[in-house]
């Protein structure tokens, strides 16, 4: 199968339990015929949910998008503890008869929205000396890890079915499930472990608008139909079938949060070689405060994400060609 031209922008993938979210972009590489891919915001292999996949040009935004907020729908099973930290994982301690209220327990879930330290779990991507701590955790090396902070945005939708609490949670960057669970169960003095997650959003991708992978396989099927075998560019005739392209969302999509700023045309080369952009060199000037800015040039085409620093604006990340 042929290929002559690289797919830039974002796909919002639903990863399946079973994959982790280097197989989605290892498999994703042999669908699109394309090694330019990477994945934001990792998801263990037991997870599900959104996992969004950067194409071509769109793998340099990968690093901004770490700070995202996200959601999850989470099932937390108390009365059990093991070294995961989740239900896959090796029980070190479980109580027959769990002696708390659902009052008791809707408290302790509760207490944790806000601002607050918390240890990472062995089993877990982070990197500690240039080694992942999961990868100390499977040769039996325990290590100290120092609480980091994150916040818990909200936690809504409480459902108990004791030992089991579903609820779900918005939550900050660096943020983890599992320790949350975790430390649940030994707030309640019971243990507890996660049973079940779901990534409902990361970012500005939602899981009502993700796509399986088994879907994307299709859509390559019908594109290859009458194209004897070979890899054409999906914008090329007019098949009248969904393509690729349709699912690929352009780049600012994963900024969307942020404002908008239009520079003047003759601004336009000054900003396209780096250069740092003031107020003047803008065509809206009444700018809404915010930390990061997205920049348009030439009729609305998308440059980067710029901050103010100073009088100035300066570019954080630029993503055009």
């Amino acid at each position: 199968m042929k290929q002559d031209f690289i797919y830039t922008g974002f796909l919002n993938i639903y990863k399946e339990a079973g994959f982790s979210s280097h197989d989605v972009v290892a498999k994703l590489r042999g669908m699109l015929r394309q090694k330019k891919i990477g994945h934001t915001g990792t998801l263990d292999p037991d997870a599900e949910g959104v996992l969004p996949v950067a194409l071509g040009r769109a793998t340099k935004a990968i690093s901004l998008l770490e700070d995202h907020s996200k959601g999850y729908d989470v099932r937390l099973l108390l009365g059990v503890e093991t070294d995961t930290y989740d239900t896959s994982g090796q029980v070190i301690d479980s109580v027959s008869l769990l002696n708390v209220s659902e009052e008791q327990v809707r408290e302790a879930i509760l207490s944790f929205q806000g601002d607050l330290m918390q240890v990472p779990p062995m089993y877990s991507a982070k990197k500690v000396n240039g080694k992942r701590l999961y990868e100390l955790a499977r040769e039996g090396v325990v290590i100290e890890r120092k609480a980091v902070p994150v916040r818990i945005d909200e936690i809504r939708d409480l459902k108990m079915e004791l030992p089991e609490v579903s609820f779900h949670v918005e939550c900050s960057k660096g943020t983890y499930i599992r320790s949350l669970c975790h430390d649940i169960g030994e707030k309640l003095g019971c243990g507890g472990c996660m049973a079940k997650l779901v990534r409902t959003r990361a970012g500005q991708f939602a899981i009502g608008e993700a796509h399986r992978l088994e879907e994307l396989q299709h859509v390559i099927d019908e594109m290859k139909k009458g194209q004897n075998g070979e890899w054409t560019n999906p914008q090329a005739g007019d098949r009248g079938n969904s393509t690729i392209e349709d699912w690929i969302l352009p780049i600012d999509h994963a900024f969307s949060e942020f404002p908008a700023l239009f520079v003047k045309d003759e601004s336009t080369k000054k900003a396209v070689n780096g250069n740092p952009i003031s107020v003047f060199d803008l065509k809206n000037r009444e700018v809404v405060k915010s930390d990061q800015y997205r920049i348009y040039v030439c009729e609305n085409k998308f440059l980067g994400i710029y901050q103010w620093r100073g009088k100035y604006l300066y570019p954080r990340k630029v993503l055009a060609e």
